[in-house]
């Protein structure tokens, strides 16, 4: 790092690393030096795009670039494994988008990378570091509600999505699980850690990945959550979470929501909304900034996002995966 200035790395030129990075360079401590493609045209192009001093055409020059802190990656998840791999070990710090990886066995390998090599890792779970997230999850740790007894989350994508479109190719780890139920499941394990059981069914494509998807989680405490998804209906896109004295209601787009209201027997409902300072409700910054502030900390994770964390939910994923019968070409467990 250059005195406060954190310098970033971005890998991949998708429409997830443009609205990254369009983010990013708004942040006064961050400084985007780089990028890489596997093609120098689309590096260049990016690159021009949000005036970035370095463009690469292949991941390997920019793990190697020494003058980058972290390296954001921004690939299909298939590739995620690959490329946060090659970054980790060639010592770079890595903030790698979600779903983290296709599998557990993969994530497992990438943490083991960072703690063998000594790199920050954060798997790109803004929902977790949302301001109103985070403060929804304050008030359920101080007893505003009381034991969490149930939540629910679901995220539905009307569609149609045809058989060419990525959420349907399983070469691309296609279905609605991965790219949309892992923000239900999240959820849900923000509040109340891994599940003990998980009953799961699901509604396969031709191509055999997930069109649909429900599942019902529960704990030895006896708290249940019902997580959904889909990519063939729009849902409430919505969250609650109930307790032994009270609920919490998180409207449309729960996973960047703007408020919530918190319900409470003998009480007027109570409702909190956003601070206009933290931007809009779909910025990536405060993501970012976790990060930043990791580094600068000297830390090896996040406690926002935990890496035991991000663990505990790819093994919810393949757990599901299993009961619906979805598994990718060349997939290994």
């Amino acid at each position: 790092m250059t005195g406060q200035n954190v310098r970033w790395g971005i890998l991949a030129t998708g429409g997830m690393a443009a609205t990254f990075t369009a983010d990013l360079v708004d942040l006064p401590d961050a400084e985007v030096v780089a990028v890489a493609s596997r093609s120098q045209e689309s590096a260049k192009a990016f690159a021009e795009r949000f005036g970035i001093p370095r463009a690469y055409g292949d991941w390997e020059s920019l793990a190697r670039d020494e003058d980058v802190d972290v390296v954001y990656v921004a690939t299909p998840h298939t590739a995620h494994r690959a490329a946060a791999g090659l970054c980790l070990e060639a010592g770079r710090n890595v903030l790698c988008e979600k779903p983290f990886t296709l599998n557990v066995r993969e994530a497992a390998e990438l943490v083991g990378l960072a703690r063998e090599n000594g790199r920050f890792l954060m798997e790109a779970m803004w929902m977790y570091c949302n301001p109103m997230v985070r403060r929804m999850k304050a008030l359920v740790d101080d007893g505003a509600i009381g034991e969490v007894r149930s939540v629910h989350a679901d995220f539905g994508l009307a569609g149609p999505f045809p058989p060419s479109h990525r959420l349907r190719d399983p070469a691309l780890g296609g279905g609605a699980l991965l790219d949309l139920g892992v923000y239900p499941v999240s959820f849900a394990q923000l509040l109340l850690g891994e599940p003990s059981e998980i009953v799961a069914r699901a509604v396969l494509s031709e191509e055999s990945v997930d069109l649909q998807t429900g599942a019902l989680l529960s704990w030895e405490s006896g708290a249940l959550a019902s997580v959904h998804c889909s990519i063939v209906g729009g849902t409430a896109t919505s969250a609650s979470v109930t307790g032994s004295e009270g609920r919490i209601d998180i409207p449309y787009g729960f996973f960047h929501p703007d408020r919530f209201v918190l319900h409470r027997a003998g009480r007027d409902p109570e409702e909190f909304g956003a601070d206009p300072a933290d931007g809009p409700r779909d910025s990536l910054k405060h993501e970012a900034t976790e990060v930043m502030r990791a580094l600068t900390a000297g830390e090896k994770e996040s406690p926002l996002v935990p890496l035991d964390g991000t663990l505990a939910v790819m093994r919810t994923l393949d757990t599901i995966r299993d009961r619906v019968g979805v598994h990718y070409p060349g997939e290994t467990r």
